[in-house]
């Protein structure tokens, strides 16, 4: 079993995202070679607007998939050290820095995302990054 670590991207492009990309986006939460890591992170990342623009089938969604996470990673003062770190040395963004140390520590072995291959993102070298975008 592959433990991946799925971006807020993923998520959204599964309920939001074009035909093409939701089919990327459904193969990979679909397979059945995967388990997922997740953070609240990601959470807070997407169910908020969900939830206050009422749209509740998106929001449902998002809830189903969280609650079929099999390791959670949250907020601490480990994640944020991390994240530190990597945007310092990866130039990445606020989120994708904790993005990115939440997978880490959650020791996922892949992370996917929406993010085009020659985003900061995919700088990190301690785990896969694997981008569902049609490039």
């Amino acid at each position: 079993m592959k433990l991946t670590f799925i971006d807020a991207g993923v998520l959204i492009a599964a309920v939001r995202g074009n035909a093409d990309v939701a089919r990327r986006a459904f193969e990979v939460l679909n397979d059945p070679q995967r388990s997922f890591a997740s953070s609240g992170f990601v959470r807070l990342e997407v169910l908020p607007k969900a939830v206050f623009h009422k749209q509740g089938e998106e929001a449902a969604f998002y809830e189903a998939y969280f609650r079929g996470v099999d390791r959670w990673v949250e907020p601490g003062p480990a994640v944020m050290e991390s994240a530190l770190d990597l945007g310092s040395k990866k130039g990445l963004s606020a989120l994708d820095a904790l993005h990115g140390a939440a997978a880490l520590l959650a020791n996922a072995s892949e992370m996917v995302t929406t993010e085009k291959s020659g985003k900061p993102l995919h700088r990190l070298t301690h785990l896969k990054v694997t981008t569902i975008h049609p490039d």
